[in-house]
């Protein structure tokens, strides 16, 4: 016998007061139909909020007494987008759990096609953008570069235009939370949990109202792609520098052998001249792959201080206390 499935929706967000009661009304509009057909028995709308300075605690605190649907956590700094969405899955007790941003930039109403897919017996839900209303042509090929990228050397498949806007089982969901990683790159992570996974596509909308909160070219943006994105899920630059290394060396071999031909036909050649290029040359590929390295070694150093991702300042909302025991998070 079909029973309908509960379901959770996690929100990372930063002042987004100008968004968050259209979001919400949208979004009860979409579930109120869903219950209505029997495909969906309840919800919660569990919003991670990462120590906005605006008023979105207390709209949201007020949204929440109409329906009691809404769950908030409040972060006693900004952690980041990342670690906050794990907060709210940690905490999530949907029989599925949908992640997505709060801009209104992936439209809820996408969640139904999501949730026929669930029942159709998919444990992870991708989305991919056909379309990006209200983006530059330079973002979207920097964007598409930067997907292009981990696509190609990444050891899990990274699908190009999937972003952040997933739905997941609960078996899913409760391997995904195990990860400890403390830079954790979401969209590949979620691929290499594995499970029966499958990719609808929808139409991305420009951001209802406000400003974003991550330009492309930013320095934050760039640091997630290398440290995050590019090192959690390949060695390629390790090995790119272990065969720069291994063919400049036999190069350098084969160029040995002819300054030596060039000597006994008794051609000049200049002592100093070419050992000072060769050396320069060499010098800067080895600052290169100790730089490559350093990336590497820095993701080790973060790792081994065991920070937690996360520290809830308070919440709103929850049934049980959605403070986590110390040694590791904790389920309802």
């Amino acid at each position: 016998m079909f029973r309908p499935p509960t379901l959770s929706v996690v929100f990372s967000f930063y002042n987004e007061t100008d968004v968050i009661p259209e979001l919400v009304d949208r979004l009860r509009k979409v579930f109120g139909l869903l219950m209505g057909e029997g495909r969906l028995s309840s919800y919660e709308l569990i919003f991670v909020n990462d120590a906005s300075t605006d008023n979105s605690r207390e709209l949201l605190e007020q949204l929440g007494r109409e329906k009691g649907d809404i769950r908030l956590l409040n972060m006693s700094r900004n952690f980041g987008v990342s670690p906050c969405v794990l907060a709210g899955m940690e905490r999530a007790t949907g029989d599925a759990v949908v992640y997505m941003d709060a801009d209104l930039q992936d439209p809820p109403e996408t969640i139904s096609a999501m949730l026929a897919a669930y029942h159709e017996g998919h444990d992870v839900v991708h989305t991919v953008r056909r379309s990006r209303t209200g983006e530059t042509k330079i973002k979207l090929l920097i964007t598409r570069l930067g997907y292009s990228i981990l696509r190609y050397v990444s050891t899990v498949p990274i699908q190009i235009n999937a972003g952040d806007f997933k739905l997941l089982s609960r078996r899913a969901l409760l391997h995904l939370i195990q990860l400890k990683e403390k830079r954790p790159f979401m969209r590949g992570l979620v691929s290499w949990i594995g499970f029966k996974q499958t990719t609808i596509y929808y139409h991305r909308e420009a951001r209802f109202a406000g400003r974003t909160k991550f330009l492309i070219i930013s320095p934050k943006v760039i640091t997630n792609f290398f440290s995050s994105a590019l090192i959690a899920f390949s060695d390629l630059p390790l090995q790119f520098s272990s065969w720069c290394g291994a063919l400049i060396s036999v190069s350098s071999v084969f160029y040995s052998f002819w300054l030596i031909v060039e000597l006994l036909r008794g051609q000049p050649i200049p002592v100093w001249s070419w050992p000072i290029a060769i050396f320069a040359f060499l010098s800067g590929v080895q600052l290169f792959s100790i730089g490559l390295l350093g990336l590497y070694i820095a993701s080790i150093h973060v790792e081994s201080k065991r920070r937690p991702n996360y520290i809830v300042e308070s919440s709103y909302g929850f049934d049980y206390s959605p403070e986590p025991d110390p040694s590791g998070p904790s389920m309802p």
